[in-house]
């Protein structure tokens, strides 16, 4: 095939692997008519059709699955061992993709980045927050970030961040109308504000340790969110209780805009780790993240 087509595969390559034309789109920064017209070009030249187009998908044809899975890799490499390049620079290159849940992006990785970045004006960090458990192989991230007890064997692992303690915590205007909950199974006489997870598929349990004995609860409420801050608005109003990471509510306990309850039942667990896959290749950049990254306490 003409050099001239390259483009039109790596369009292909995009398109199949995101599923979508919007989406791939948006990654490689075109028109989706315009990539709409890229492929179907690619596919009047092979005298093959490539993907099958649905209102909701995108899915390759047996062709292209054939094709994916030859060019897929090769682009990959390419894409490698360009960024490899960056190591013959004087100072660090390159973009560092991470997939992160909100409170670690937000508690960890915002305030390490903000250090260092002014110090490496050419690397560039993308931060995706996702509170699902990514495959960051076939998604293509450069690392993940998890919580220790959640990283899989085959992954190198890179502590972050302390250990964690979670809280209960509710308003002033909460308690004048009920009871503190004594125990973790009180919270089932409450109106708790829960929380939604891809991770889990369904409403989050909340999670309790006291002794070495083990609680979980699935609470019931009026209110469901996959936010934090928006979880702690609500608390603050009255609402309800939360479950939130206990370093996103100490001002307002120690203001008194909140009162913890349970803290007795909320023992310390592993924090966050950063993850990447063994086999990968270090860049500069990547290095210079990681290293940021790294806790030292």
């Amino acid at each position: 095939m003409p050099q001239e087509n390259f483009n039109d595969l790596v369009a292909f390559v995009t398109v199949a692997r995101e599923e979508s034309f919007t989406r791939a789109a948006v990654k490689l920064g075109v028109s989706q008519s315009a990539l709409s017209q890229t492929v179907r070009g690619l596919e009047e030249r092979l005298g093959l059709r490539l993907l099958t187009r649905t209102t909701r998908r995108v899915s390759p044809t047996p062709a292209g699955e054939r094709l994916l899975q030859t060019a897929g890799p090769r682009f990959d490499e390419i894409q490698t061992e360009l960024s490899a390049l960056s190591e013959m620079r004087d100072k660090p290159a390159g973009t560092v993709r991470i997939t992160a849940g909100e409170h670690a992006a937000i508690s960890v990785l915002a305030p390490a980045l903000e250090k260092i970045l002014p110090n490496y004006p050419d690397v560039k960090v993308e931060i995706t927050v996702d509170y699902g458990l990514t495959d960051i192989v076939a998604e293509r991230y450069d690392a993940g970030v998890r919580l220790g007890e959640q990283v899989a064997k085959d992954m190198i692992a890179v502590k972050i961040g302390p250990e964690m303690r979670m809280a209960v915590v509710g308003a002033k205007s909460y308690f004048q109308r009920n009871p503190w909950p004594e125990t973790p199974q009180d919270l089932t006489n409450h109106n708790c504000i829960q929380i939604r997870m891809p991770t889990y598929g369904n409403i989050f349990p909340w999670e309790f340790e006291k002794d070495g004995h083990e609680v979980k609860v699935r609470v019931e409420g009026q209110l469901v969110f996959n936010n934090m801050g928006m979880r702690r608005d609500a608390a603050l109003r009255g609402l309800g209780l939360a479950y939130m990471p206990e370093d996103q509510v100490v001002d307002e306990v120690r203001r008194g805009d909140l009162i913890r309850v349970l803290e007795d039942w909320c023992e310390p667990f592993a924090g966050y780790h950063l993850y990447y896959p063994n086999r990968r290749h270090t860049s500069p950049a990547f290095a210079v993240v990681v290293d940021a990254l790294r806790f030292r306490g």
